[in-house]
């Protein structure tokens, strides 16, 4: 147990390391994007939601946007398939909209390797099995990122989140981190069959 939390700590220190880092070695790329962002879709250029972190514990995922506000007559927004605008799909493809999450990794909030963070109204259709999700900090990428990404089930999905609280390891981390740049330059898994990322989960019951 001591040596876990060992590790846990560890863990915790390269993550906003690496934040920290990152950020300030990425300044350049990410102030390029955001002009790409704000003259191909206009402000704000980061879009911001409230996403459960360690323990359902609300935060604020920041990403850079990759859908216009496009609305029908009537003003509602357009579907996301319709929204989804080319230097988005650019984004989406090459994960650099995920770049402003590094400021939610220095801040402790999100670590690099962990659950993606998914929506606050999904909190109470989880089984007991699938909410374990929460038992670690939320990542920027995970196992079921490297397993498939978004062309995965959300039954398989959840299985392998589960699967990393149970397994997790600085040695596993490192090796999601490494598959998740190759998947990322192979453009893997973008998105489900149908959608521009994954269709929204309803809830399988409890499945213990």
């Amino acid at each position: 147990m001591r040596q876990r939390g060992f590790r846990l700590v560890l863990k915790k220190l390269v993550d906003r390391t690496v934040g920290i880092a990152g950020l300030a070695a990425s300044a350049p790329l990410i102030g390029a994007v955001a002009v790409a962002v704000r003259a191909s879709m206009g402000s704000p250029v980061v879009f911001r939601q409230v996403r459960p972190g360690l323990h359902g514990k609300p935060f604020t995922i920041m990403k850079f946007r990759t859908m216009s506000n496009g609305r029908d007559r009537e003003g509602n927004l357009l579907p996301d398939t319709e929204r989804l605008t080319r230097v988005g799909r650019f984004l989406r493809a090459t994960s650099l909209d995920e770049l402003p999450q590094l400021w939610n990794v220095a801040k402790g909030e999100l670590s690099l390797v962990g659950p993606r963070p998914l929506l606050m109204e999904y909190l109470p259709l989880y089984s007991s099995q699938q909410a374990r999700r929460h038992d670690v900090l939320p990542g920027i990428t995970g196992l079921a990122q490297i397993r498939g990404r978004n062309a995965l089930g959300w039954d398989e999905k959840f299985r392998y989140d589960v699967e990393y609280v149970d397994n997790w390891s600085l040695g596993l981390d490192a090796k999601i981190l490494f598959e998740t740049a190759r998947k990322v330059l192979a453009r893997d898994g973008i998105s489900a069959e149908g959608h521009v990322t994954m269709p929204k989960f309803r809830g399988t019951g409890d499945g213990r």
